[in-house]
Parts: structure tokens; C-alpha cells; sequence
């Protein structure tokens, strides 16, 4: 195990803590094994956690400006953000991506070379993250893509889903502060370093 991810795991309850019954038999002797693990004293089902699978994807245009999306629920409500969520199971990473895409901005991200698309949706890199939903810390591996339209101009203004504003700012100006997640804090800030595109 490397040492940022033993720091990680020191710095938080353990992922699950709040589940207190074997989610086998029911027992309440359900017990921590080890950092990312619980057995049941009852039935000895070992249940092992992993992180949820989630997407984000910066998606600019010819006058190099990012669709930002404004958050219109918690948690973070009201921040900057982009355009992401959960990947669905069965679906790969990049049908999720182009699901969340579709949800939250009307673009059709696979959909190739057509429709005002200029560069594909390619993957870039990942970063852990612990997303707080309804008080439960959900762990997330957060899969960074990018694709690049014609124009963001057809797309400002009132998002889908759980997107309340969609916005077109420079790629600049813009500041990693303003984001509410901690990971996009530091995809942006990576983005902005490395220059990925």
C-alpha cells in the first residue's frame, strides 16, 4: 500500500463504519477486519470495500473557454463544477461519461466528429475523492476526460439533472478556489499545470 493512501486512510473513519449488520445474514457482529474490510462473526462473510466509479470531463471549444457547470444540490450547491457523475453498472467509463454529458448539457459526446465536435472525449487521468452524500462519505475514483466542440455558445445557460447554471469562462481564468469538490479542485489544478490540451 503506498504511503499517501496509508496517510488517507488514517485521516478517516473507516468506509464502513456506518454499516453495523451483516448485509449477509444480519448479524450485528459484523466487525472491522482490516482498513478496507468487515467480516461477520455470525455467517464469516467478508465484505470488502471499494471505491465508487465517477466521471468528470472538461469540454472546451475553438476560443478556449471550459463548460462549467454550477452545482444545484448539495453537496457543494451553488459552486463551480463540471460536467460528471457516477457511472451506472454495465455501462464502461466512457458511456458514462457521454451519459452524464448528455444529462447535464445536451451534448452528445459520442457522436464523433459530427454535431460540432472537434476532438473526441479522451480520458486524461484519475483521482481519488470522498463525495459526501445525505452525511455518508462515499470513497469515488474520479476518471478525468476531455473533448473539445465547435462552440459552448449553444449550451450556456440552464443545465439538466442536478446542474443549475452552465457557464462558458476562459480556460485563464479559471480558478481551482471556486470549485466545490475536492477533486475537481485538483483536476483543475493539474489541467492548468500540465496542460493536458
Amino acid at each position: 500500500m503506498s504511503t499517501h493512501v496509508s496517510k488517507a486512510m488514517k485521516e478517516h473513519k473507516h468506509p464502513l463504519a456506518d454499516f453495523g449488520y451483516c448485509p449477509k445474514c444480519g448479524s450485528d457482529q459484523f466487525k472491522v477486519e482490516n482498513a478496507k474490510a468487515k467480516r461477520c462473526g455470525g455467517c464469516g462473510f467478508t465484505y470488502y470495500f471499494n471505491p465508487s466509479a465517477a466521471c468528470t470531463c472538461f469540454i472546451t471549444d475553438k476560443l478556449n473557454r471550459v463548460l462549467v457547470a454550477v452545482r444545484g444540490a448539495d453537496p457543494a450547491k451553488g459552486t463551480y463544477d463540471l460536467p460528471g457523475g457516477f457511472i451506472d453498472p454495465y455501462e464502461t467509463a466512457e458511456e458514462g461519461m457521454a451519459r452524464e454529458i448528455k444529462e447535464e448539457t445536451r451534448i452528445s459526446a459520442l457522436s464523433g466528429l459530427r454535431g460540432g465536435i472537434v476532438d473526441p472525449l479522451r480520458y486524461l487521468f484519475s483521482l481519488p475523492n470522498i463525495y459526501l452524500y445525505s452525511g455518508f462519505e462515499v470513497h469515488t475514483v474520479d476518471m478525468v476526460f476531455h473533448m473539445a466542440v465547435e462552440s459552448l455558445d449553444p449550451y450556456i445557460g440552464v443545465g439538466g439533472d442536478d446542474v443549475a447554471e452552465l457557464k462558458a469562462i476562459p480556460f485563464s481564468e479559471l480558478d481551482p478556489e471556486t470549485f466545490g469538490l475536492d477533486s475537481i479542485r485538483k483536476a483543475v489544478e493539474m489541467v492548468k499545470s500540465a496542460r493536458y490540451f
